[in-house]
């Protein structure tokens, strides 16, 4: 498997779960880090048992679209193996790189994709894009949308709807001690992710400054372009003192805050270019037993399910009356919760995706 994504550690449990799977011998081909716009990540062998977790130079790190691995070739050569599982978009030259080195070697190469709008790229990328459809032996979607975009752009080989990572249930898992009562409870509202435009971070301040006085705080955990931005907003609104930026935080530190939170925000906008397609921090707080609040934009809905709350995309009064009615209603927060972590463990655990996985590799193997 070739992914930039297993730099960060929680991740990585998806492979532990592929690799005691019958018949699998598992290698893993990652960068030492990924730079972005929310910043730099450094890889984090958090869960490596099982399978071999290799770091390769890395061309253009931070290049989403001409990022390469200059010695895959190398790899592949030693390696020989059955399967080549790329995880990136089909319209990316790390993509169009690895399944021509893996063709080479005689592997049968999957790629996969988040892409839920249908973008035309301009040459080389819809070349990439192209060629990888008519080498791929198969394709992972990481929601239906893609799978959709994919056949209006040409793919007609086999495709599965598979989340790209879960979550370890083990470890994202609710508070053991009971919530504190009421009466000297600060109603705590969270935000996990990028710092960008389109993470509607700003909408989840504006509707927080509509609240009435009480007992609530704010804590937003991530990094990116607009932090500036929303630290000066929040001192607009008159809550800077309710806000708290947590900054980027690993992974492996993201169930500790989860669980001292009342309910997660994702209050994503769509645009020209993006739309939410999925929403992993979503799993993460329901798996923690945190109720989830989520704009109906995109994938949010689906993941969502009967286990949280959705309100209209860009609606700051809808979702500030979610988010009353979640404060003044302890019992529904707590039911919530309860369906929230059962949503999990029923569709969206690292085992069931690697059983899952498992399965494209065998029919591709058997095909």
């Amino acid at each position: 498997m070739v992914s930039k994504a297993l730099v960060v550690g929680a991740y990585q449990r998806k492979l532990e779960e592929l690799a005691c799977l019958p018949g699998v011998a598992l290698t893993a081909i990652v960068p030492a880090g990924w730079r972005d716009s929310r910043g730099a990540l450094t890889l984090d062998r958090a869960h490596t048992t099982g399978y071999d977790l290799l770091v390769a130079p890395l061309a253009f790190n931070g290049q989403f679209h001409l990022h390469f691995y200059p010695t895959l070739g190398r790899l592949l050569r030693r390696l020989r193996p059955d399967v080549l599982h790329v995880d990136e978009e089909p319209y990316n030259l790390a993509t169009w790189h690895a399944l021509r080195l893996g063709q080479a070697v005689g592997a049968r190469g999957l790629f996969f994709t988040w892409q839920n709008l249908n973008r035309r790229y301009p040459w080389p990328f819809r070349h990439f894009e192209t060629t990888n459809y008519r080498r791929a032996a198969c394709a992972i979607a990481g929601n239906q949308d893609a799978v959709g975009v994919l056949r209006v752009k040409g793919y007609r080989g086999p495709v599965v709807v598979i989340p790209q990572f879960g979550v370890d249930p083990d470890i994202f898992a609710p508070a053991p001690a009971p919530a504190a009562s009421a009466d000297d409870h600060t109603f705590t509202v969270g935000y996990a992710g990028g710092l960008a435009p389109e993470k509607g971070v700003d909408l989840l301040l504006a509707a927080c400054a509509g609240w009435p006085a009480g007992r609530w705080a704010l804590q937003i955990a991530g990094e990116g372009p607009e932090r500036a931005h929303l630290g000066k907003l929040a001192a607009q609104l008159g809550i800077a003192d309710r806000v708290q930026f947590l900054g980027y935080r690993p992974s492996t530190a993201l169930p500790a805050i989860y669980r001292g939170w009342d309910v997660l925000v994702l209050p994503s906008r769509s645009r020209p270019n993006w739309v939410e397609q999925f929403g992993r921090v979503l799993i993460e707080a329901m798996a923690c037993g945190v109720p989830v609040i989520g704009a109906a934009t995109g994938e949010i809905p689906n993941v969502i399910g009967d286990a949280g709350l959705t309100f209209p995309e860009g609606d700051i009064a809808a979702l500030r009356a979610a988010l009353a009615a979640l404060a003044a209603n302890p019992t529904r927060r707590a039911a919530l919760a309860e369906q929230g972590r059962a949503r999990v463990l029923a569709h969206f655990t690292q085992a069931q995706i690697a059983a899952a996985t498992y399965r494209v590799y065998r029919q591709m193997l058997t095909a």
